[in-house]
């Protein structure tokens, strides 16, 4: 009996979950990341979420809502379902969101939206953005013969989706003007327009001919040098790229090295895993690859010596290093993986499950470099403008390896010898004042200005000396309390006395170091340089230093040791770096005699002298670089409580968020090199989706996830999810990273060939053209602007690389109270060079650039928000620039009509209409129209006045600057 009723009721669940099933196939399937996520973000985590967890309810992840552990919301019952009772409740008290965050409760679709989905069993899927990549089945596509690339497939779906139709194919010109600025950052010469629209009409009978012809121009565009240019231009507002330090001095720096290989980077075609690698690991892959021949792969470890340099007096380095290390963080992510990872270095991400511990373990990969806020910028590189790069750059590792061998064969004897502690008996400054503590420590208190002078005696045992060690100690043995302020020996003198108190002074002969990790170099300890030896500007653990002898020195009953130490050291905020804890020990160990003596020491030393005359010779910009510090004298990363430096808790191990990986295990990482190796791997599918939809925003004007920073929940959902997938499966599969193919593809695509004219009710109802059914219409960018005005008036300089210039300028825009530098105009055709090589000051970048929406890059600007105001009219009306580029475009016409033998002064007045022609084909490379030219003609004969016996060259000249402030002229 008890067998049939479980039977029964079996066959009633069943029936009752058919019915269900049923029910919930005629009600359309609800998408928890395009339908739920958004109104979860909307309404829910800004008090369940990542900063605030109100009641232990949180809606980042499924977890903490869903059972076994959630209890507010019931999969397959949205009635009882505790999240839609309070929803939905008429109880101000009881209803949610709360009244006073949200007046208006939740509309009425989002409810029936949050119903459905949980009828429909709850199901919480993993945010678009992060799973492996999924390619569109092309045959679910249905085929179109508007299609002319596999994109175009996916792009004709939704317009059948849609109901509307493609726009009809641009006319040759547009497409060539549009492609050649979105390829090359140029328009296109009056010649290659000429060319391909006499080879589209030599083939007008012939498609496939016709199409080799446009993919013939599209390779020319891609070979052009201008290519690099263009694109490192986008690469350099994301790698925060400036001529200048930033802060209120922002004093100069020199980046140029970074920008130029950005330029041969992007013309090489360097495949976006290489490019990744070299920036964010170049100088660990050099450690790993020896043998290879790219060292100039270190110059492009500047992307993350960007950062600000504050230079003030005053300011802590530290504090300063620590905000260039989190710059590093939040730029990698916004970079590579789309992601506002910002907020979570002081909590967890308010909508996406990354947990604020988790920031910490990235910043642990970072956070073991050399570089450490100096005005010097240290480590640096010499980089010199030519060919001679890389030569030279491997003559400055010679020299560093040179320091390393010969410092590692002192290392190797320290650890190994016999040690014993020097007693204090007295200790002296002429500042502040020291005492001996227990374990033969001495101890400074009080205020120490730079130029103090430490006298130390010491009683020792022994009876002879071959060297002598320095123990530089923090005042705290907690490492939390880490680091301090630096100890810098600036001059060691040492001394024996003898019990009468006569002294004579023993040299030691060179100096060693636990590690190569600041800018000095160790020996001018005895030099008496302020550079001296010892951790600067902080101290980030013990640190020692060997002052070695080459012969014993002999100590007599009764002889002590004396040291006089001089401290001249200060940081760049201006505070001194005096010894403040310190324990000494002496060697007898003859191996220190022997290894100063030995051929392999001497080699090592004469190898060195040798290196650093020949990089001392290199002339160039000192180019700041990324080097990791030595594992001995790694630092240790932990968490900010809060965000605050000052407040630290546990260590943290290195790593990155388990939300970021594709398979869901996160991956064990450990530097930065196996960093940028996982950025880009199978397991990372964020990178390749968040550079295919950079790539088509650079074209399009906008992407197909329009937030580019933002791929996370709080971001803008995909237009085309399966044109996303295809294009970021093409560009990592298919092409290998190789960014040249996947434009050619592009701008060849039916998408992209369209006619950006489009009717009046298709512009009403998709300004945005986020259907894609007409070709892109963009403001030119402001670099792309000004270079345009240069190229269309025949002034513009095509030569590439070296040091940044500046065009004319405003006269006053520099002056700042801590500043004496001034804007120098450069002399000859060096102001018409594009617009990538001109000189960017953080605090006051060139004026016209930031009218036209070029960001200061202070920061990672990851997109430009383009604007329109009356200011860019006068930029374009009156900027000297424009105003001498409309001068030009109107010498050069008239000298093109006029005759050998007498050039501007005697043109036929039937003429001027072939002048103002070539003008308007100059600027728009289209002829020009019988509108245009009887506009324009009523224009010039109005600047004339009843003059009108030949060219009038200053009418001519503000036809030329109309002609540059043109819409059209504007626009690609």
């Amino acid at each position: 009996m008890v067998f049939v009723v479980k039977q029964l009721s079996i066959a009633i669940v069943i029936v009752v979950a058919n019915a269900l099933s049923s029910a919930f196939a005629d009600e359309q399937a609800v998408n928890f990341n395009s339908d739920v996520r958004p109104i979860l973000t909307r309404y829910c985590t800004s008090c369940h979420g990542g900063v605030k967890a109100i009641s232990d309810v949180s809606f980042v992840n499924g977890a903490s809502v869903l059972p076994p552990h959630g209890w507010v919301i019931q999969p397959g019952d949205a009635q009882a379902s505790l999240m839609i009772e309070r929803i939905v409740s008429d109880d101000p008290d009881m209803r949610m969101p709360p009244p006073e965050e949200h007046p208006d409760p939740v509309p009425t679709e989002d409810v029936d939206t949050l119903r459905r989905w949980i009828n429909q069993g709850a199901i919480w899927d993993p945010i678009w953005s992060i799973g492996s990549l999924q390619p569109g089945t092309l045959d679910s596509v249905a085929q179109s013969d508007w299609a002319k690339q596999p994109l175009d497939r996916f792009v004709a779906a939704r317009h059948r989706l849609d109901g509307i139709k493609p726009s009809d194919e641009a006319p040759p010109r547009q497409w060539l003007r549009r492609t050649a600025f979105d390829l090359t950052g140029l328009p296109p010469t009056k010649e290659q327009a000429s060319r391909f629209v006499d080879q589209l009409q030599s083939f007008a009978n012939n498609a496939s001919d016709c199409e080799a012809a446009y993919a013939d121009m599209v390779d020319e565009l891609l070979a052009s040098p201008a290519f690099g240019e263009r694109w490192a231009s986008l690469w350099m507002d994301l790698a925060r790229y400036a001529d200048s330090k930033g802060f209120e001095k922002d004093p100069h720096r020199d980046a140029w090295p970074y920008r130029d290989w950005l330029v041969d980077a992007f013309n090489a075609d360097m495949p976006y895993d290489e490019f990744t690698v070299a920036q964010l690991a170049g100088d660990l892959w050099l450690q790993q690859n020896p043998d290879k021949v790219d060292s100039d792969v270190l110059i492009a470890t500047a992307m993350h010596r960007n950062t600000l340099t504050n230079t003030e007096g005053g300011t802590d380095d530290e504090e300063y290093r620590i905000a260039a290390i989190i710059d590093r963080v939040n730029t990698t992510w916004t970079v590579w993986q789309g992601f506002t990872l910002g907020c979570v270095q002081c909590h967890s991400h308010p909508y996406d499950a990354i947990d604020h511990e988790e920031y910490y373990r990235v910043m642990s990969l970072f956070n073991n470099t050399l570089d450490c806020d100096l005005d010097n910028d240290f480590p640096t590189l010499v980089i010199p403008n030519g060919p001679a790069k890389v030569d030279a750059i491997d003559s400055q590792l010679q020299w560093i390896e040179s320091r390393k061998q010969r410092n590692d064969l002192g290392v190797e004897v320290a650890e190994h010898a016999r040690w014993q502690a020097l007693t204090p008996e007295k200790a002296e400054s002429t500042e502040g004042r020291l005492k001996i503590e227990g374990n033969e420590i001495v101890a400074a208190g009080g205020t120490f200005p730079v130029g103090v002078r430490y006298t130390l005696d010491y009683s020792t045992k022994l009876n002879a000396i071959t060297a002598l060690r320095t123990h530089l100690l923090p005042l705290s043995d907690d490492p939390t309390e880490w680091p301090e302020q630096g100890s810098v020996i600036s001059m060691m003198k040492v001394f024996v006395k003898s019990e009468g108190g006569d002294s004579r002074t023993v040299t030691p002969q060179t100096v060693f170091v636990d590690a190569m990790t600041e800018p000095n170099n160790p020996e001018d300890a005895l030099q008496g340089n302020a550079a001296g030896v010892g951790p600067y500007p902080k101290m980030h653990g013990p640190r020692w230093a060997v002052f070695a002898f080459d012969a014993p020195i002999e100590l007599a009953d009764g002889e002590s040791i004396q040291l006089e130490i001089h401290q001249k050291q200060s940081t760049s905020g201006q505070i001194s770096t005096p010894i403040r804890r310190m324990r000494c020990e002496v060697s007898d160990d003859v191996k220190w005699c022997e290894r100063l003596a030995s051929d392999q020491y001497k080699d090592a030393v004469a190898k060195l002298a040798e290196t650093s005359k020949n990089a001392k010779l290199i002339q160039g910009g000192k180019l700041p670089v990324v080097a990791s510090r030595p594992l001995r004298q790694s630092r240790e990363t932990r968490e900010f409580i809060r965000g605050n430096w000052l407040d630290k808790g546990g260590v943290v191990p290195p790593g990155v968020p388990k939300l970021f990986s594709a398979s869901g295990d996160p991956p064990s990482i450990v530097n930065r090199l196996e960093l940028a190796e996982w950025l880009v791997s199978d397991d990372n599918a964020l990178t390749a989706r968040v550079w295919a939809n950079r790539i088509w925003e650079q074209l399009f004007g906008i992407g197909i996830v329009e937030t580019l920073e933002d791929f996370g929940s709080s971001g803008a959902s995909p237009s085309h999810a399966e044109l996303l997938e295809h294009l970021a499966i093409r560009l990592k599969a298919t092409h290998r990273w190789h960014l040249k193919p996947l434009l050619r593809e592009i701008v060849l695509s039916a998408t992209y060939r369209q006619d950006n004219r489009a009717d009046e009710s298709l512009y009403e109802n998709d300004r945005a053209n986020r259907s894609l059914a007409r070709g892109p219409r963009t403001r030119l960018t402001a670099e792309m602007v000004r270079d345009q005005a240069l190229a269309a008036s025949g002034l513009l300089n095509r030569s590439m690389g070296g040091p940044s210039v500046m065009p004319p300028q405003p006269d006053g825009l520099w002056q700042t109270v801590y500043s004496s530098q001034k804007w120098k105009t450069s002399a000859g055709d060096e102001k018409y060079r594009r617009a990538i090589y001109t000189y960017w000051k953080r605090t006051s970048p060139y004026p016209s650039f930031l009218t036209f929406d070029a960001p200061t890059r202070e920061g990672c600007s990851p997109r430009r928000t383009v604007t329109n105001t009356p200011l860019q009219a006068l930029v374009t009306l009156n900027d000297p620039v424009f105003v001498e580029c409309g001068e030009a475009l109107a010498r050069s016409a008239i000298e093109h009509h006029a005759s050998q033998k007498d050039r501007a002064e005697s043109i036929d007045s039937p003429d001027v209409e072939a002048v103002i022609a070539t003008m308007v084909e100059n600027v728009t490379q289209q002829p020009v129209s019988e509108t245009d030219a009887s506009e324009l003609r009523s224009l010039y004969d109005q600047l004339c006045g009843n003059d009108k016996t030949g060219i009038d060259f200053d009418a001519m000249a503000i036809i030329g600057n109309t002609l540059l402030n043109w819409e059209r002229a504007l626009t690609k």
